[in-house]
């Protein structure tokens, strides 16, 4: 069978400035444990306007405005800088406003728990209405809304979660089970956002690549949430659930799990589904985790900074067999971070870049572009993490340096010459190797790569199973327009090629 190709990208973002108080874990744990804290207090004035999360540079960089290498043409830090002529659409998706966001929440909403105030939902079904991808089919999910005082109740007395716009109650979602800890109101908000995310990811997909819904046999959901109850905790289903909403009606799926590292081993996984003939046409998709809004919100308030970690991010890739044009998925080149393999930086180099490079007969340099963890340094260096994505370089330039394929003082521009700046939020899976899947895809187009490394990472130790550390790495690799692995030829040509071949022997020994 021929290699998997990425044939279609997606990536959007969503500005959920009253979800950072409400929602993220850093904001949440701190009025519990110090509900008078100058931090808490000092949240509202770090928080970002829609206009200035757009105009963001990493922002523009994720939506496809502007490509990776353009952020170099910005002087760090970047948060204070503003992208000339940005845009809420980008070639990839978009940059959603937070009540437009709520309205679609409503909108996936399959059980009736998502409650919204009558004349929110009146002026948010308004906005929804001008969405290019909000068709009225889904449109008519948004249905007349509650009274105030029915929202309140539900919030002070059933245990409700609330969901505010501009420090205003607006709505809220309901506990789906009354004892089921699995199913109470806030971990439904949680979910409710990850499909309304990951919906809106997998909308663009279709729109922007040309793709019929009803094309889709198979979709990975690979966020970090998880949905079941009570008796089946992780038992799923997100990835059909948004197939639902999204017009998938040939589609069934399942959801993939593996902390940060998850979209390269769901992607690995549908490349794998494809080139095997089970499916044609894969959707690896996933949405936005709340619980990462503001992580870092306690370093950014204290260097006097806006607080950063504002976006839901999500995105979709539409893995499908050979056309001959798109970049093929090389599933014959993976790396494996594996129960032996230690956790030393050198080790887990070794086995996700080297190992499978080796596999092929490669070197560290002949991998036009490395995605790595692709975070974004006006977050995380402040929060003194450094420069995820530069770190990860020199550590792949020295390997470089030991097996004898650079030289020493090559290691000071690798990272810009095989690598990129950061650009991606920090919401635990999006960085971790995909944010780069569509620029590649475009790169390859142009021919501006033959070869690029995804390399997805993840933390096991956080579920407190194991204290092993996680990560594959999959090569993206030019479309020469063979078609297959084999020089061109497809399967029934080799076998009609034998067949003709053994017709001339036969023909041979007999006329001998």
């Amino acid at each position: 069978m021929s290699y998997a190709v990425v044939k279609g990208t997606s990536y959007v973002l969503v500005h959920t400035p009253d979800m950072i108080m409400h929602s993220g874990t850093t904001q949440t744990t701190e009025k519990q444990s110090n509900p008078n804290s100058e931090y808490l207090k000092k949240v509202p004035n770090h928080i970002r306007s829609y206009e200035e999360v757009v105009m963001y540079p990493p922002n523009q960089v994720y939506i496809g405005k502007l490509k990776p290498e353009d952020l170099r043409d910005y002087e760090m830090p970047w948060y204070d800088k503003k992208v000339e002529g940005a845009d809420r659409y980008g070639k990839f998706g978009e940059i959603m406003p937070q009540q437009e966001f709520i309205g679609l929440m409503k909108i996936v909403d399959a059980f009736d728990l998502v409650k919204l105030e009558k004349s929110f939902s009146n002026s948010t079904k308004e906005k929804l209405s001008k969405h290019p991808l909000i068709k009225e089919n889904l449109l008519a999910g948004l249905k007349e809304g509650e009274e105030l005082a029915e929202i309140e109740k539900a919030v002070k007395e059933q245990h409700a979660e609330a969901i505010y716009h501009e420090d205003k109650i607006v709505g809220c979602v309901k506990r789906a089970h009354e004892f089921d800890p699995n199913l109470n109101a806030h971990i439904m908000m949680e979910n409710i956002v990850v499909k309304a995310s990951g919906v809106l990811s997998f909308l663009h997909l279709l729109d922007k690549n040309k793709i019929e819904a009803a094309s889709i046999e198979y979709v990975i959901e690979c966020s970090e949430e998880a949905c079941g109850d009570m008796n089946q905790r992780g038992g799923g289903n997100f990835a059909k659930a948004i197939a639902e909403m999204a017009g998938a009606v040939n589609a069934t799926g399942s959801d993939t799990r593996a902390f940060c590292a998850a979209p390269t081993h769901a992607l690995i996984e549908a490349a794998a589904l494809v080139k095997a003939g089970v499916y044609e046409n894969v959707v690896v998709v996933a949405g936005g985790a709340t619980a990462k809004l503001g992580m870092n919100g306690k370093d950014h308030v204290k260097k006097e900074m806006p607080i950063l970690e504002d976006v839901l991010g999500g995105f979709a890739i539409l893995v499908s067999k050979n056309d001959g044009e798109n970049p093929v998925i090389r599933t014959d080149l993976l790396g494996r971070h594996t129960v032996g393999t230690g956790s030393s930086p050198q080790a887990v180099i070794t086995a996700l870049i080297t190992a499978p490079l080796d596999k092929g007969g490669l070197k560290i340099t002949d991998i036009d572009k490395y995605s790595v963890e692709m975070q974004n340094p006006d977050i995380t260096k402040p929060a003194g993490a450094g420069d995820v994505p530069e770190a990860n370089y020199k550590m792949i330039a020295a390997l470089g340096v030991k097996r004898g394929e650079m030289q020493r003082q090559d290691v000071a521009t690798f990272g810009e010459k095989h690598g990129m700046p950061g650009w991606a939020p920090t919401q635990g899976h999006i960085p971790s190797g995909v944010p780069y899947i569509g620029h590649a895809r475009e790169a390859f187009q142009t021919k501006e790569i033959k070869k690029a490394m995804i390399v997805g990472k993840g933390s096991l130790f956080l579920a407190r199973m194991t204290n092993q550390f996680d990560g594959v790495s999959i090569v993206l690799e030019e479309n020469t327009g063979q078609g297959t692995e084999a020089a061109g030829i497809s399967e029934e040509d080799v076998k009609t090629m034998i067949a003709e071949a053994m017709r001339n022997f036969a023909t041979h020994l007999l006329g001998e």
